[in-house]
């Protein structure tokens, strides 16, 4: 009885050293080689994964890095802090980031559209634009399921009145919400802009009057007073240059319907 239990228990330890020399051997020979200054490198992102830079999340922007395919300006999110830290990585140049925020260029609520119909669907932007572009008179307007809001990462993102809302003080640009909106009614822009334009409707005045009192009408009133040229009348619709924009407020102050606001939309690494 105890030979066969001795002889069971070799059988098994020897079964068991021969699997770990196979191992050990395996390891040795089909090793991997881990590239040390792409692991320093992508030690240095915030682990975001958002693709702002460009790339396919933040292994993907470290690899071009090491391979200098990238700049190391290109993490929205990390800002400055991230762009010093690469430059020290990879002994290269410090580069400014241009920081972004998101906005929703939306200013249609509950208190300037209706609804055109009742919706009973799945409680999801994307769902509902499915459905004749959602159900609000406004075609162009925010549906104000939260879509946006579920993918933020820094909570920057509220619905209020039916629309989204962003707090710019916390968005970090990472423009996850950008591609979640179905109406492609946000943007990324530079945290330094001081004139926003809060509608996206193209269609004719008249038309936009009917579904919002808040819509631009394509007045050209703004593009008129604008002593610095840095706005026009596109398709309907005010369009800003940022470059040229003062931030003077003369626009804004004399916008029919409001839907153009003036002031500091500065992100959260200021």
């Amino acid at each position: 009885m105890l030979y066969n239990i001795l002889i069971a228990v070799a059988v098994v330890s020897g079964i068991g050293l021969i699997c770990g020399i196979v191992l050990a051997l395996a390891s040795h020979f089909m090793a991997v080689k881990v590239d040390e200054k792409k692991e320093a490198v992508r030690a240095c992102l915030p682990g975001v994964n958002c693709g702002a830079c460009g790339y396919t999340g933040c292994d993907g922007y470290a690899a071009a890095l090491v391979k200098g395919e990238a700049e190391i300006n290109l993490c929205v999110p990390g800002a400055d802090a991230v762009a010093r830290k690469l430059a020290e990585v990879l002994g290269v140049e410090f580069t400014d980031v241009i920081e972004k925020v998101a906005i929703v260029h939306c200013g249609g609520d509950c208190k300037s559209t209706e609804r055109k119909e009742i919706y009973e669907g799945i409680e999801t932007c994307a769902a509902a634009n499915l459905l004749y572009g959602g159900t609000g008179k406004c075609s162009f307007g925010c549906l104000g399921y939260g879509d946006c809001k579920a993918v933020c990462k820094s909570d920057a993102i509220c619905i209020e009145d039916g629309i989204a809302h962003v707090s710019t003080s916390l968005c970090i640009g990472c423009g996850m919400c950008v591609r979640a909106c179905p109406k492609h009614l946000i943007s990324l822009v530079p945290d330094v802009i001081q004139t926003i334009v809060f509608c996206s409707n193209r269609e004719k005045g008249a038309t936009v009057r009917k579904e919002c009192v808040s819509g631009c009408i394509a007045c050209k009133k703004c593009e008129k007073l604008c002593p610095e040229q840095a706005i026009v009348v596109r398709d309907n619709l005010a369009e800003v240059d940022a470059e040229k924009c003062t931030g003077c407020g003369i626009c804004a102050d004399n916008c029919p319907v409001g839907c153009i606001k003036v002031g500091s939309f500065l992100g959260a690494h200021k």
